[in-house]
């Protein structure tokens, strides 16, 4: 699905390109790959490049066009990786501008939305590249608050029981802050090669530069914090679930033994050998009280340990 935007009201949609416009494609099929190869002269390895889900972020010029690509987040419906992070292309020449993405994110229609409630005016095209990073940090930001609720009601849960289904979810968003983590680290090497572009500087906005910084920099910070708040979480219930089956092993060890002292003497006067009670009417019954008096000692020591 392609659309073509233009300032105005922020940016507005319109049927038809027009100059200085935005082309903003999201999803293509067929038809749009055939518009932007064959229509734009877009060179195909950009394309494919885009195309790559796990392409990094860089920045490439070629026969007049720009073609920086960079990570944005994005929430997807797998249960086993409820967030991660996508490529979005954007390319330019002096003539047209274009951003190519082949997932349907919530960043790029929030973004449009936000240039109408702010009435916000797209100035150039790496005015366009620049508020699209700073979109970017912000979902960054979004998913995060969200990811940690999840580690918070997945803690929760582990406080009551712990569960493999809870510790997995855990797991899972260890990935998720692992992709989030590199892809940031990703953009911010863009955002200084793009600074480091002599020839383009009259065209920054060095507040935008900044601000962008500040939210990369933020967003880079919040998910270093909850790695390693995860870390910890992850090595604290390790270490619960050892000193829980250490336990278990003390009081089944502690029972087998217990249980072995009258099985033992059970046996000893059980053997068809003469015994010196074999004819006393309170054999049985000497041997019972030895039995229980030498198991109770064992269960009072064992006790006395904290094995029981």
């Amino acid at each position: 699905m392609r659309e073509f935007l233009k300032n105005g009201n922020g940016l507005e949609r319109t049927d038809e390109w027009q100059k200085n416009c935005w082309i903003n494609i999201e999803c293509p099929d067929e038809n749009d790959k055939d518009y932007v190869i064959n229509e734009l002269k877009l060179p195909l390895s950009f394309y494919c490049d885009i195309e790559d889900i796990d392409e990094r972020p860089r920045i490439e010029i070629e026969d007049g066009w720009y073609f920086i690509l960079l990570r944005i987040p994005y929430k997807t419906n797998d249960t086993d990786l409820p967030f991660t992070t996508i490529p979005l292309g954007v390319i330019f020449n002096k003539d047209l501008i274009l951003s190519i993405c082949f997932f349907k994110t919530d960043l790029i229609q929030d973004f449009i939305e936000h240039t109408k409630r702010k009435n916000i005016v797209v100035e150039n095209n790496f005015d366009l590249l620049l508020k699209l990073l700073l979109s970017s940090s912000i979902w960054f930001l979004k998913y995060l608050k969200q990811i940690n609720q999840q580690i918070k009601n997945a803690e929760s849960k582990l406080d009551k029981s712990i569960k493999n289904e809870d510790l997995q979810t855990l797991l899972q968003i260890e990935k998720c802050l692992v992709y989030f983590l590199t892809s940031l680290k990703g953009n911010d090497i863009l955002l200084h090669r793009i600074k480091n572009i002599k020839s383009k500087r009259d065209e920054f906005d060095l507040d935008l530069i900044e601000d962008v910084e500040v939210e990369l920099k933020q967003a880079q910070e919040i998910t270093n914090i909850y790695s390693d708040i995860l870390s910890g979480m992850m090595d604290a219930y390790a270490s619960v679930i050892s000193n829980n089956l250490n336990v278990v092993m003390k009081r089944l060890t502690s029972i087998s033994i217990i249980l072995m002292i009258p099985t033992l003497i059970a046996s000893l006067y059980g053997m068809n050998v003469p015994n010196a009670l074999e004819n006393s009417p309170y054999g049985f019954w000497a041997i019972l009280l030895f039995s229980f008096l030498l198991s109770t000692s064992g269960v009072l020591f064992f006790k006395s340990r904290n094995w029981l």
